[in-house]
């Protein structure tokens, strides 16, 4: 597993964790059942605390992402409710929206935007 933290990026290494597994998930590097390295493996591979990547994990089992497995530890499980995680999307892309249409970004623009956002997560399916 390739990751890459920004140390002199102003947002928080657990979320930059957070974002780059949740990336992975989406663009298929990870699969459903797949195990993610320990928390002592991958603190030591990136030179992170122990306790930075045990926080990322637990808010990506939190929100469904990955479960805990005794024998397997952090193992890919994108287990979340449809209907939850459409409502969730929705309330987040509604501020993008408004913000990006506050700069006057055109409705054309936006779809432009996401077209390209999903080819790139799609791969052209």
């Amino acid at each position: 597993m390739f990751v890459s933290i920004d140390f002199n990026s102003d947002e928080a290494i657990y979320i930059q964790l957070m974002n780059q597994i949740i990336m992975g998930i989406a663009l298929e590097e990870f699969h459903e059942g797949d195990a993610l390295p320990s928390v002592r493996q991958l603190a030591d591979s990136i030179g992170i605390n122990m306790h930075t990547v045990n926080k990322a994990y637990s808010i990506l089992r939190q929100e469904g992402y990955i479960k805990l497995d005794r024998r397997k530890g952090a193992v890919i499980a994108v287990d979340l409710d449809k209907l939850e995680a459409v409502n969730s999307m929705t309330k987040e892309l509604r501020l993008v929206i408004a913000k990006a249409l506050c700069k006057n970004i055109s409705p054309e623009e936006i779809h432009g935007i996401v077209d390209e956002i999903l080819n790139e997560y799609m791969g052209g399916k």
